[in-house]
C-alpha cells in the first residue's frame, strides 16, 4: 500500500512541477509521476530532505527536483 501513496504523490509533485513551469498541460499522468518520482530523488539528493514529508518524500526539496526535471525534460523535447 506504500507504494500507492508514493506514485500518489510523486504524481501530484509531476503536476505541481508541471504547473509552476507551465508546461505539464502536455504531460499525461505517467509522464507527472515519473517527473516527480525522479525530481524527488533528485531534489533530495541535491537539497537534503528537509520541510515537510508525504510518503517518505520531503516536499519542498522534491517539487524543486520535479521542476528541474520538467525544465530539463522540455529543453530536449522542445528543440525538435
Amino acid at each position: 500500500m506504500s507504494w500507492l501513496w508514493t506514485l500518489i504523490i510523486g504524481a501530484v509533485i509531476g503536476a505541481v512541477a508541471g504547473a509552476i513551469t507551465k508546461k505539464g498541460g502536455s504531460m499525461g499522468w505517467i509522464a507527472n509521476i515519473v517527473a516527480g518520482l525522479v525530481g524527488a530523488a533528485i531534489g533530495q539528493a541535491l537539497l537534503g530532505s528537509w520541510g515537510p514529508s508525504l510518503a517518505g518524500m520531503a516536499l519542498i526539496p522534491s517539487i524543486i527536483g520535479a521542476v528541474i526535471v520538467v525544465v530539463v525534460v522540455s529543453f530536449f523535447i522542445g528543440r525538435k
